[in-house]
């Protein structure tokens, strides 16, 4: 299949993903009623794990992941070299400035600013789960920031295809060099079974069920497993939040500041590499339309990801855990917002950069 047929506009944000925060904010509510309530359903799920694995994790995560890979199709790298400035931003936003970025953010707000206000035993996990949360690049949602702004589809496909292939070599390194400069003992057995687990693994899956699917169906038949999916993907989403919530409940209800105080970096962050990119793109004169794409893929996170690794990798109840949460808490307003700041712009963006 050439790229420009696999790259054609998917449709806008559902009212269920536009309201995103409030069904994240319910599932704290309900996570945390439900942690109180019920302990030893929470105990017993705890001790589900292999080789510190949380199986309904596990199962959950997966169910969230491989919906959203098999919208990817990874022949679209040979159409990277259509929009070469505008995938060079975005590359250098996603991987040489967006988890520096979060992991000076963390520290400067978590580590020193905010320190008398959070747990003491927290802060370093809150950290390590910001730097998560920004160390891999959003696959699923930038298809739908994409159609908002009018992006360039074919643009869009091809940066978040090549960023997936980068991301199966270079999130466990990335990773692991971050938190070690955060002075956090990486488990890189861990990290490295969470890689194969939750990005090498469900990679080769997804594409071995997509190329069935168009083999045998065409594309309507890949529409119709992802429109069956799709509401599985999002419960998968909104359990494993009820999960972590009923696990994290007392700490929250110790420090209800947490969520804001933690949310700070990241809005910071979206925004700054949102705006880096958008600029850099109009200095080397890439056109509106892949700009857009590229603003809102150098800012957004893959949180499933995040959240995954971070379970696996601190722990359930752990803090790191929770800052992930919290990316998904402000991913979708934050988001909406990135893209409504770009389409004001426009006429701004095309006048004639002063040389």
């Amino acid at each position: 299949m050439n790229a420009t047929v696999a790259a054609r506009p998917k449709p806008a944000i559902n009212s269920f993903e536009r309201y995103l925060s409030v069904w994240v904010a319910l599932c704290i509510a309900v996570g945390i009623a439900l942690g109180y309530s019920l302990p030893n359903l929470f105990a017993a799920i705890a001790s589900a794990e292999i080789a510190r694995v949380n199986l309904v994790v596990a199962v959950l995560i997966w169910l969230m992941i491989v919906p959203m890979l098999l919208k990817i199709d990874l022949g679209a790298l040979g159409s990277v070299r259509q929009h070469w400035k505008g995938v060079g931003v975005t590359l250098f936003i996603n991987w040489a400035v967006k988890p520096f970025s979060m992991a000076l953010l963390g520290t400067l707000f978590l580590g020193w600013l905010f320190r008398p206000l959070l747990p003491q035993g927290e802060i370093n996990a809150y950290i390590a789960g910001l730097i998560l949360l920004a160390a891999a690049p959003c696959t699923a949602m930038v298809f739908v920031w994409s159609t908002l702004c009018d992006g360039e589809p074919t643009y869009t496909l091809s940066q978040v295809a090549l960023n997936d292939v980068i991301m199966v070599f270079a999130f466990a390194p990335l990773v692991g060099l971050l938190l070690g400069v955060a002075s956090i003992t990486v488990p890189w057995d861990t990290l490295l079974i969470s890689v194969l687990l939750y990005i090498v693994v469900p990679v080769i899956v997804a594409q071995i069920i997509r190329r069935a699917l168009l083999s045998s169906g065409g594309q309507p038949a890949l529409d119709r497993l992802l429109a069956t999916l799709g509401p599985v993907s999002l419960v998968a989403l909104l359990t494993t939040l009820v999960l972590l919530f009923g696990f994290q409940g007392p700490a929250i209800l110790a420090h209800p500041l947490v969520i804001a105080l933690i949310a700070i970096p990241i809005l910071i962050q979206v925004y700054f590499n949102a705006g880096l990119a958008y600029w850099l793109s109009r200095r080397f004169g890439v056109a509106w339309c892949v700009a857009a794409p590229a603003a809102l893929i150098g800012a957004s996170n893959f949180f499933e990801l995040a959240v995954a690794a971070a379970i696996s990798l601190f722990g359930l109840n752990s803090g790191a855990a929770l800052a992930t949460v919290v990316g998904v808490l402000v991913e979708v307003p934050v988001m909406l917002s990135v893209v409504s700041i770009v389409k004001k712009t426009r006429p701004w963006y095309e006048q004639r950069v002063p040389a």
